[in-house]
């Protein structure tokens, strides 16, 4: 376990944060497929709080993207950086994250965050805020699908349907990962497709609702986070 620090000119105001996004938003790729499900790593990122603490714990689990052994994974743990603001969740949870990614031995390959990337209020969820900051590319698969809206998809495992902000646009999927089971929530991050982003979803829940990558890094950085508060 390693000690996040905060950046020194990390934003500290809603404003400061919202002019953050507002400048990198345009940074994010979306022209480019992403890898193949089931080749390299990809790597899960999962953060846990402590609120009576002021703690927030990351983990980062690199997992074999053919076998879905892990390969390795390290964690980190710091002050929370950020007021909770809906809409603004990353600037909570990304010096942890990053400090947690740069302590693996090895490189993380595609990045699985739970939570958003295009499916964000303003476009640029923390998958995406990710992807720009560390060039590497991310999906978010998220738990409920925050404020958009979605037709049911089929029963069976696989079944899509389009997650729609007000407008109409699409800004992710609505995936049955297990058949018969509340669906979740997928979005582009950085520097891959929808269509990939979901094929790897799928491909990461052979057994379970959530992602292997999600649940090995949730059960990491809970365990960080117990250890750092009992210290």
């Amino acid at each position: 376990m390693i000690t996040a620090q905060v950046p020194a000119d990390w934003p500290t105001t809603e404003e400061e944060a919202r002019a953050v996004q507002d400048a990198l938003r345009g940074r994010v790729v979306r022209d480019e497929t992403g890898p193949p499900p089931g080749s390299g790593h990809v790597t899960g990122v999962d953060v846990a709080y402590d609120d009576e603490h002021d703690l927030v714990a990351a983990a980062a689990v690199v997992l074999d993207a053919a076998t879905l052994e892990t390969v390795a994974e390290s964690t980190a743990v710091g002050r929370v950086a950020f007021p909770y603001v809906p809409g603004l969740l990353a600037f909570r949870e990304l010096p942890a994250v990053r400090a947690a990614l740069e302590a693996l031995p090895c490189p993380p390959g595609l990045i699985v965050c739970d939570g958003y990337g295009l499916a964000h209020p303003r476009r640029f969820g923390l998958a995406s805020h990710l992807g720009v900051l560390t060039g590497l590319p991310t999906l978010g698969v998220a738990k409920n699908p925050f404020t958009f809206t979605h037709p049911d998809p089929a029963p069976a495992r696989g079944s899509t349907a389009p997650l729609l902000a007000e407008d109409g646009e699409e800004v992710g999927a609505a995936l049955r990962t297990r058949t018969g089971v509340k669906p979740v929530y997928v979005s582009v991050g950085h520097r891959i497709t929808l269509d990939n982003a979901i094929a790897h979803t799928l491909a990461l829940t052979p057994h379970y609702r959530l992602p292997e990558t999600t649940r090995r890094a949730d059960a990491l950085c809970r365990k960080a986070l117990r250890e750092a508060a009992a210290a």
